[in-house]
């Protein structure tokens, strides 16, 4: 799989593609096992899961106005330089081809100096763009973002959080129920990787009457299980919640699935709530969900799925359910993020 591209060592996307392919997977492999050792935590640790090269469905490009036109790409490494590019070994062919349009489109758009953070996100239904600068969104920019949202066969753009224009209601398909993709929606990085994590979870609560999916996200997790387990997703964001229960409603042949909107860091499910679960899904954000293990601990939860973006959170996480009584099974690295420092991981947990 080892591959160079142009900008390898300059760019900051990219650490390690000039790296042998077993020396490159010992590397991310060790990433997981240190940070279980570091929490005393004994596992079975896989090898490491990849995702093919050109399969990034998301990224996040920064932008700016220069003399010769404008600049698009990732950050240089350790600085807030902009890489020009020219081309990206990670990124989908979608996200690749629009580039240079997109620099064309920042040229005609950015005033002289101007900066502006783009996140772009590849849904089955096409590109959806997002903008985050320092300008209002005037009627001008409005204008102006519409036409070339029309030119370039967009989906949805939107700044600052606010819909510009939809040709195309951006849509994902998560098992046989399709999401309507709310602005600024969290999806995993690759479609690869996420049908990995969908595969990892049903297996592992394969049976499991009534499921908890906590962090839910837009459904995930949630509408595969649904099609053999009653579900209840939770979920802080209200868009995300909004559009999973959306997809369940008008999704034949799936269990029943309830959804609540709730902060689990400050208010995570207590034991007399998880006690009318058999299985609890966990996949929060990279600082992990330690208000929730503590109660899952203390709970008589009989299995967890637990899926990480971070291993050192994980670990810290893990430690407090193995100390509660729930045994740790396979951890399985997944690397979603070619040739960088971050690893992803999915593990199991069952209560003897």
């Amino acid at each position: 799989m080892t591959m160079v591209c142009r900008h390898f060592g300059v760019c900051g996307g990219c650490a390690h593609q000039d790296m042998a392919d077993a020396e490159y997977r010992m590397l991310k492999r060790k990433l997981v096992v240190d940070a279980l050792s570091r929490h005393g935590v004994a596992a079975t640790v896989s090898d490491v899961v990849e995702v093919p090269p050109g399969t990034r469905r998301r990224a996040s490009l920064k932008a700016k106005k220069g003399d010769g036109g404008a600049l698009l790409g990732f950050h240089a490494a350790q600085s807030h330089n902009i890489v020009d590019m020219l081309e990206c070994l990670v990124l989908s062919p979608a996200l690749s081809v629009l580039v240079p349009r997109l620099r064309e489109m920042l040229t005609s758009l950015l005033r002289p100096r101007e900066t502006t953070n783009l996140h772009l996100t590849e849904t089955a239904t096409g590109v959806d763009l997002s903008f985050r600068w320092s300008r209002q969104n005037d009627s001008v920019t409005l204008a102006e973002l519409a036409r070339w949202a029309t030119k370039l066969g967009l989906a949805r753009v939107s700044a600052h959080n606010e819909t510009v224009i939809e040709l195309v209601r951006p849509s994902v398909r998560f098992g046989r129920a399709d999401v309507l993709v709310p602005l600024d929606a969290f999806l995993q990085p690759t479609c690869e990787g996420e049908a990995i994590l969908q595969t990892f979870v049903r297996d592992a609560l394969s049976g499991a009457k009534r499921v908890a999916d906590l962090f839910a996200g837009c459904g995930t997790f949630t509408l595969p299980l649904a099609e053999a387990s009653r579900v209840h997703a939770v979920e802080i964001e209200a868009s995300m919640l909004d559009a999973l229960a959306g997809a369940a409603r008008t999704t034949s042949g799936l269990k029943p699935v309830t959804t609540e909107k709730r902060n689990l860091f400050h208010r995570p499910l207590g034991e007399s709530e998880l006690a009318q679960f058999d299985a609890v899904v966990l996949d929060p954000p990279r600082a992990g969900a330690l208000a929730q293990v503590q109660m899952l601990a203390r709970s008589k939860i009989k299995r967890v799925a637990y899926v990480s973006c971070d291993a050192g959170s994980f670990a810290r996480d893990a430690r407090v359910m193995i100390d509660g009584g729930l045994r740790l099974g396979n951890v399985v690295p997944i690397d979603q993020f070619l040739w960088s420092s971050h690893i992803e991981l999915a593990a199991s947990f069952e209560r003897a």
